[in-house]
């Protein structure tokens, strides 16, 4: 059920939003100080490619460097991702079958406005990485 949900997914919104955080990380990626945003940015576009099946969890070891971090990638590139999941999750739910896709775009928010000291895992797993 998890790959046909991929499939579908892929189809209405996963492609264009996988190419909006490539986009974002090959953007912040062009200075040294901009790396580790545009590796969450890479990190993040797989899991909105394929995401039914992964989950999000907080890592306990991150500390007081994501916190600033997540201020940086709010500015400079969280919040246009994460209109883009708004505006992807509204058109997604003006249908019915689009609702469960639009729901899915909506849970992505979170991770698109504070990435860092989060990890993607299986939802089989989702407390292997602790």
């Amino acid at each position: 059920m998890k790959t046909v949900l991929n499939v579908i997914w892929l189809v209405l919104s996963g492609f264009w939003l996988f190419l909006g955080y490539c986009l974002a990380g090959l953007i912040l990626c062009v200075t040294i100080i901009g790396i580790p945003f545009g590796l969450a940015a890479f990190r993040i576009a797989l899991y909105a490619l394929w995401p039914f099946g992964y989950t999000t969890v907080e890592r306990r070891d991150a500390g007081a460097p994501s916190c600033v971090g997540n201020v940086l990638w709010l500015v400079l590139a969280g919040w246009w991702l994460a209109l883009g999941h708004v505006v992807t999750g509204i058109a997604l739910c003006v249908t019915i079958i689009g609702i469960p896709f639009g729901i899915a775009n909506f849970k992505m928010i979170p991770i698109s406005l504070l990435p860092l000291g989060r990890e993607i895992v299986p939802t089989d797993a989702p407390f292997a990485s602790r």
